[in-house]
């Protein structure tokens, strides 16, 4: 299974001329901005706490959707993707926290401390994880999309 946690995300004028940034698989996640760069800023961090909410809700992370026209693709803070790639390779498996706790051999606290969006974590104790689940992590660069 790959994952990806870039998601498409529209941007509409409102009646006062700011863009508000809609994303069509997470109808939670609204935001706005005085301008492009602004609403494509907050979008990113819209993206983020969205995410961070499915996790701590339980709640299923959808797979993005295609970018139709006129969309921009929008990506969560790096750590954020990873607790969510976890947290859904962990759903998939059927693996419960106290399972990663004993495939990594650490206490269960720590093994939950991994999938908390509010908890620090280092990309390398994520990276481990993911491969104790037989996932690698990959870096994306692409061009940014102009509408």
């Amino acid at each position: 299974m790959r994952m990806i946690y870039t998601y498409p995300a529209r941007l509409v004028p409102d009646e006062i001329g700011r863009l508000v940034v809609h994303f069509p698989d997470l109808p939670e996640a609204l935001t706005d901005g005085v301008d492009m760069a602004e609403a494509l800023t907050e979008a990113s961090d819209c993206l983020s706490e969205a995410l961070s909410g499915r996790i701590v809700d339980h709640e299923e992370i959808p797979t993005p959707s295609e970018a139709g026209p006129e969309m921009h693709l929008v990506s969560p803070e790096p750590t954020i993707a990873l607790k969510a790639a976890l947290y859904s390779a962990l759903r998939e498996a059927g693996i419960t926290i106290d399972g990663l706790a004993r495939r990594l051999r650490v206490d269960e606290r720590e093994a939950a401390r991994l999938i908390s969006p509010r908890a620090r974590t280092r990309l390398t104790k994520l990276e481990e994880a993911l491969s104790a689940l037989g996932y690698t992590i990959g870096i994306e660069v692409r061009e940014k999309r102009v509408a």
